[in-house]
C-alpha cells in the first residue's frame, strides 16, 4: 500500500471490494464491524491521521487493537496547542504498542525544533520498509539493522558521518536516500549499490557547527542516479567518485550569508562539476545552474551534449541572489 502524501489524490477504492456508503445505510457499525481485517484496515489507512486511527479502537471490542496492525503510521505536529511532549509521549506510546511484524511505513513530520523520539527497538526493526522523517533525533546505542529498508527520506536533522555510515550499513536494501536541509557532515561515503542519492539542500546555521559543512564531499562511487537541489549553505561541492552515474540532476543554488560567493566562483564550481559528468547519459540542470552555464558560454565554454534543461518550479536565486 503506497503512502500518500498531503495533496495528493487518495487511490479508489474499487467498488467491488467495499462500498463504505452503502454499509454505513443498510446496517450501521455493525455491518462494517464484520468486514474482514483486511477491508477493516483499509478504511483505517485512509482516515487523515494515525491519531485518528486509534481513536476507534473505543468503538467495540472488535475495533480494539486492530488499528496496531496498521502497516503505514503517520505523525505530524505543527506546533499545535498541545505541548511537544505530549506529541513525543504519543509517538514512543503509539509504537510500543503496534505490531512491528505489520509496520512497513512510518512518517513523523514537526515542524520544530528536533527531538528525540525513538529508543533503540525502531533502529532495529527490520520489518520497515519506508521512512519519512523530519525534525527528528537519531542516536541509536547499537548498529541500526534495517534490513528491508528501500526508501529513507530525512529531513532537518544533525547526521555526522558515523550516523550516515551506521544507517547505510544497516539498509542493505535501500533503493532511494534523501537528504533534505540536514547538518552536521561534510564527507558522504556512500558504497551502496543501486541507491539512488538525493541532496535537497544543506543547511548550516547553527552557530555550534560554524566551519563544518563549508565543503561537501561526495564519493558515490556506485549509484546510478545523484540530484542536487534546493538551497546549499556551504562555500564548495565536490564530487571525488561517481563513476556508475547513469542520470544527475542539478537545479541548486549556493547560499552564503557572509561573504557571498561571487558568481564568476560559482560558475566555475558548475563547470568542474559537469566536466567530471561528462560520461553521464542524462544530465539535466534547472534555471539556476542554466543561467551560470550561460555565463560559461559567453566565455567560451562548449556545452557538454548530454545536458538537458530541467525547469525549476522555483528559482532559487530570485530570493537568495
Amino acid at each position: 500500500m503506497e503512502m500518500v502524501e498531503e495533496g495528493q489524490k487518495q487511490p479508489k477504492i474499487s467498488q467491488k471490494r467495499i462500498e463504505l456508503e452503502d454499509i454505513v445505510e443498510e446496517g450501521g457499525e455493525d455491518r462494517i464491524s464484520a468486514l474482514q481485517d483486511c477491508l477493516l484496515l483499509e478504511i483505517l489507512s485512509r482516515l487523515p491521521s494515525t491519531e485518528g486511527a486509534i481513536r476507534t479502537s473505543t468503538l467495540s471490542k472488535r475495533w480494539e487493537h486492530l488499528w496496531t496492525s496498521l502497516p503505514n503510521l503517520r505523525f505530524r505536529y505543527y506546533d499545535d496547542n498541545r505541548p511537544l511532549s505530549d506529541f513525543v509521549s504519543f509517538v514512543d506510546k503509539t509504537l510500543s504498542q503496534c505490531r512491528h511484524l505489520k509496520l512497513k511505513r512510518l512518517y513523523v513530520r514537526r515542524t520544530d525544533s528536533e527531538v528525540k523520539l525513538f529508543d533503540q527497538n525502531f533502529f532495529t526493526s527490520s520489518f520497515l520498509t519506508e521512512l519519512r522523517l523530519w525534525n527528528c533525533m537519531y542516536d541509536p546505542t547499537e548498529a541500526i539493522s534495517w534490513k528491508n529498508l528501500r526508501y529513507l527520506r530525512i529531513g532537518y536533522a544533525r547526521l555526522d558521518e558515523d550516523l550516515i555510515e551506521n544507517i547505510l550499513s544497516g539498509s542493505p536494501e535501500l533503493e532511494t536516500f534523501v537528504l533534505e536541509d540536514c547538518y552536521g557532515f561534510s564527507f558522504l561515503d556512500i558504497t551502496s549499490k543501486s541507491v539512488n542519492l538525493v541532496l535537497t539542500g544543506y543547511r548550516n546555521s547553527k552557530p555550534e557547527y560554524a566551519g563544518v559543512g563549508d565543503v561537501i564531499k561526495i564519493n558515490a562511487p556506485n549509484i546510478l542516479s545523484l540530484t542536487i537541489d534546493d538551497c546549499l549553505e556551504m562555500r564548495k561541492l565536490l564530487l571525488l567518485n561517481v563513476a556508475s552515474l547513469v542520470e544527475a540532476n542539478l537545479d541548486y543554488v549556493f547560499i552564503t550569508y557572509l561573504n557571498p560567493i561571487p558568481k564568476k566562483v560559482k560558475a566555475e564550481m558548475l563547470k568542474e562539476i559537469i566536466t567530471n559528468l561528462h560520461y553521464v547519459k542524462e544530465l539535466n540542470i534547472g534555471m539556476d545552474c542554466y543561467k551560470l552555464l550561460n555565463r560559461l558560454k559567453a566565455k567560451g565554454f562548449t556545452i557538454p551534449s548530454n545536458i538537458k534543461f530541467l525547469p525549476s518550479a522555483y528559482h532559487w536565486s530570485d530570493r537568495y541572489g
